[in-house]
């Protein structure tokens, strides 16, 4: 009985600090924190343009790792800086966007390397072309978008997502759930002189990964492995995940935002509606202060560490969901869902402040390994920014 009186009261306190958070919150002041911190990161960059590009600062550190263009990581940081110039009109966040946005540039070049040009080129170029209209920002977007369709196997229906993997791991075509995110690639250059077969690869993969990425309640798996030759599935297993049958968090953010992205591009009902199946498994599971563990299945939990990158995912998804879904009960559920989401991530207890120059602390980047765990990580900041932003265009 005395253990239930104790966890009785600690939840009550939580929820009345999370109202009081809420109640406070201020997207606009949350903006103004993040350019204070920008600041500090663009103060201490090196000047080696090899690696110069920030990805994260560890638990138990107080500066960024720095990586170079050819790291999966390497669009958030200029697209960041884009994002800043966009909420300020501040000239100084356009030329330093500018100038970490050109080191990438040799991404157009390379032939169907990886998935991840989605990330690494339509954050930064993609970003800086709709802010700025610079044709050469175009140009890179439509040869990038040109190499990741070479890896589209029309046999299975997706995008290979790790070439790397086929041999090593033995998994011929592999889709992650990631691979959601940088269909956008495709879509927007099909839009802007790629023709109809770059949309028409971006809408398929959707479609393959709806039907086969998904248990029976809407969980994703990390990897999909599929036959090379029969196109058909072999098995969904997990890389990052805590067990293949598990639900990783940041996956499901993936799911959540892609899906909610294909509706926008295609209007397709099957996406709108899958976005919100998808999303509302996520939020049935989330713990009182809606920040998730790492995975959500992990049997140490309470003890897992959170990941407050895949709640900055979730919360820019569920803004944008929430405009599409006509149910205005529903969409006024998602919103306030992404608000409690941003104005915990807005908290002392997720805000870098005095301990870096990261917008946010206790995100996870690869458990398994052993890989950034507790860390501040620089897609954590970019979706955190992106969904302040998307909130300001909303309600203020």
């Amino acid at each position: 009985m005395r253990n239930l009186v104790i966890k009785a009261s600690v939840l009550s306190i939580l929820l009345l600090t999370l109202q009081t958070a809420y109640a406070q919150f201020k997207p606009a002041e949350a903006i103004k924190y993040c350019a204070v911190q920008a600041e500090k990161t663009l103060a201490a960059a090196p000047a080696d343009t090899l690696n110069n590009l920030p990805r994260s600062i560890n638990h138990d550190k107080t500066s960024w790792h720095y990586v170079n263009y050819n790291d999966w990581c390497s669009g958030f940081w200029p697209g960041i800086l884009w994002n800043l110039y966009e909420a300020t009109h501040d000239e100084k966040w356009k030329i330093a966007a500018d100038k970490y946005t050109r080191e990438l540039a040799p991404l157009a070049v390379h032939s169907g390397f990886d998935h991840d040009l989605g990330f690494m080129v339509f954050n930064s170029f993609g970003n800086g072309y709709r802010l700025t209209k610079d044709p050469a920002y175009k140009a890179v977007i439509l040869k990038s978008a040109d190499s990741l369709a070479t890896l589209f196997n029309p046999k299975v229906g997706t995008i290979l997502s790790w070439p790397s993997q086929v041999k090593k791991m033995g998994w011929p075509h592999n889709t992650i759930i990631d691979n959601m995110i940088n269909l956008e690639l495709l879509f927007w250059a099909s839009k802007n002189g790629g023709g109809q077969r770059l949309y028409d690869i971006a809408v398929k993969h959707a479609e393959t990964t709806m039907q086969n990425h998904f248990r029976p309640d809407y969980s994703a798996y990390h990897v999909v492995v599929y036959d090379t030759v029969t196109g058909k599935k072999i098995k969904g297993v997990t890389h990052q995940g805590y067990a293949d049958n598990s639900m990783w968090a940041r996956g499901q953010s993936w799911a959540i935002y892609g899906f909610t992205m294909c509706y926008r591009e295609t209007k397709k009902p099957d996406f709108l509606d899958f976005a919100q199946k998808v999303a509302d498994v996520y939020l049935r599971r989330l713990p009182a202060d809606h920040i998730p563990y790492w995975d959500f299945d992990d049997p140490a939990i309470p003890n897992a560490p959170r990941d407050a990158s895949a709640a900055a995912v979730t919360a820019s998804a569920l803004l944008e969901l929430s405009g599409f879904v006509t149910d205005k009960v529903k969409a006024e559920y998602y919103r306030k869902q992404a608000i409690e989401m941003l104005a915990v991530l807005s908290s002392p207890q997720y805000q870098g402040g005095n301990v870096n120059s990261a917008f946010l602390l206790h995100s996870t980047g690869h458990h398994p390994a052993g890989s950034e765990i507790d860390a501040s990580i620089i897609y954590a900041d970019y979706y955190y920014l992106e969904a302040l932003l998307r909130l300001k265009n909303l309600k203020y």
